[in-house]
């Protein structure tokens, strides 16, 4: 592992990272390796079917099998997409890149080795920006190679046998290796949500954790602030954002106790075990001089004309990081709001179907706070939402245009949640206008001020009490008189 500060990994709040430990503070030091499997139909070495869900061993080719004289071939998508996911991490992209074999045992790969890349990766160096309580921070990407998967052992379906199904083996995977500058379980979540999150919008991963698609190995050391890097334990296969940071939080304790009490750290890889929220000792770290790496003699180095790679970088689509501050200057959003919105590529699209030609601040109060905020109540997507762009976009517009107050606003949202239609036709014949009369306005103040003299003395010594009847007033109109005018008349009527 490299130090932070040959990376520029130093964070501004590094201090409120350290773990309290018996002889004094220690600090955390984490670097990622997060394998994602490359969205492409097919394989990285050969044209077998890549989706997910079908009956075992339905999608192996005989060269996914390994038979003898099958050669691999280089999925030409694979490469594209590698090359797209480094442009999008500002990542140096190399023009001569080799596949090797890494040997190693894997039952469930069945030539006995693994074809990936190691000394001449295709993607170099690169950086994310995260954000953790509203601090800025750079993590070093260190390279990003491709790979192919393994396929699936599977121990529970006979009570003497494992079977072994191979339909993800020979799938493409780009591993991300990051440098070790993170110093949180918090930043390293907030490093691999943003990371998927931008390989979402460029499309090269889907970034589902759940189907396997997106997986994290974790290496943990501990050390004294300032002190040398400590020994590290990597922690494999972690699926989940959550089970990152409390696998992280568990490691490092243990370590910290283990070196307290006397003993040393022993390099190796172990599991997480979120049940018994504990890690555990799977077999003692490989390093690269094991695994016995060389060309693999079936494959020539893999060469790319730099006009191909300004090809692919003239279409990369906006990034997160370029749409956030899109949005903070051309809408007026706050960073907190801006963030939010471009956490998915799909929810930053449907705000601005919202907020074209509209009040952008309006816009993104009623998709944040309203729209998110059902949806996650009743666990869908925005995919999935009920409200089109288009309904949520003229209910913005009956507000702007002071038809409806927020209030009715409110009651207009849920029937256009629960029934659909035409939110400018549904308030004409439902008689949801805001009453602009002022006429009105001031007879219903009339009527609240006559019926309530000691509230009335109360506003005059205490103008705070103004609300209690700009309440009463909405309560009477039902909620249909324009707050403004409401405010304005009391304050004349009562003096305030």
């Amino acid at each position: 592992m490299q130090d932070t500060a040959k990376s520029g990994g130093k964070g501004k709040k590094a201090a409120n990272n350290l773990i309290p430990g018996a002889t004094g503070d220690w600090e955390v030091v984490i670097g990622m390796e997060v394998h994602a499997q490359v969205a492409s139909e097919s394989k990285l070495f050969s044209g077998s079917s890549t989706a997910f869900g079908a009956e075992p061993n339905s999608h192996v080719s005989l060269v996914d099998a390994a038979m003898p004289g099958m050669l691999p071939v280089i999925n030409s998508e694979c490469i594209a997409q590698a090359i797209r996911t480094g442009l999008g991490l500002k990542a140096a992209i190399n023009l001569k890149s080799v596949f090797d074999r890494k040997n190693y045992f894997y039952p469930d790969l069945p030539q006995g080795y693994q074809i990936s890349q190691y000394k001449q990766p295709i993607v170099g160096e690169g950086e994310i920006e995260i954000d953790v309580d509203g601090e800025a921070k750079r993590v070093g990407i260190e390279r990003l190679h491709l790979e192919q998967d393994a396929g699936k052992s599977i121990h529970d379906q006979h009570p003497e046998y494992s079977f072994v199904d191979l339909n993800r083996s020979g799938v493409a995977l780009m591993e991300i290796v990051s440098r070790p500058d993170l110093r949180s379980a918090k930043e390293a979540q907030a490093y691999v949500t943003k990371l998927r999150t931008i390989l979402r919008y460029l499309g090269t991963c889907d970034g589902d954790m759940e189907k396997g698609n997106l997986r994290a190995d974790v290496n943990v050391s501990v050390r004294k602030p300032g002190g040398d890097l400590g020994t590290r334990c990597e922690i494999k296969n972690v699926n989940s954002i959550r089970f990152i940071g409390q696998a992280i939080e568990v490691e490092a304790r243990r370590q910290i106790d283990i070196i307290e009490d006397g003993g040393t750290i022993d390099q190796e890889t172990r599991l997480f075990d979120p049940g018994k929220g504990e890690t555990r000792s799977m077999r003692s770290k490989e390093e690269a001089h094991d695994y016995r790496y060389f060309p693999d003699p079936d494959l020539l180095p893999l060469e790319l004309d730099q006009s191909f790679v300004d090809e692919l970088a003239g279409h990369l689509p906006e990034l997160p990081d370029e749409k956030r501050a899109r949005f903070m200057k051309d809408y007026g959003l706050s960073a907190y709001d801006a963030t939010v919105l471009v956490a998915e590529r799909e929810n930053a699209d449907f705000f601005e179907a919202v907020a074209k030609g509209r009040d952008g601040k309006l816009s993104a109060n009623w998709v944040i706070n309203e729209l998110f905020g059902r949806l996650n109540k009743e666990g869908k997507t925005i995919d999935e939402s009920p409200l089109s762009a288009a309904q949520l976009g003229g209910l913005v517009d009956l507000i702007s245009a002071g038809t409806i107050s927020g209030k009715i606003a409110k009651d207009l949202f849920e029937i256009l949640w629960t029934e659909g239609g035409d939110p400018a036709e549904i308030v004409e014949s439902r008689g949801m206008k805001q009453v602009t009369d002022t006429g009105a306005i001031e007879r219903a103040v009339d009527e609240i001020i006559a019926a309530n003299p000691e509230k009335v003395e109360q506003a005059k010594a205490k103008p705070s009490m103004l609300g209690w009847f700009v309440g009463q007033v909405m309560k009477t109109t039902g909620g249909k008189a324009n707050p403004a005018a409401v405010n304005e008349i009391l304050k004349t009527k009562l003096g305030i």
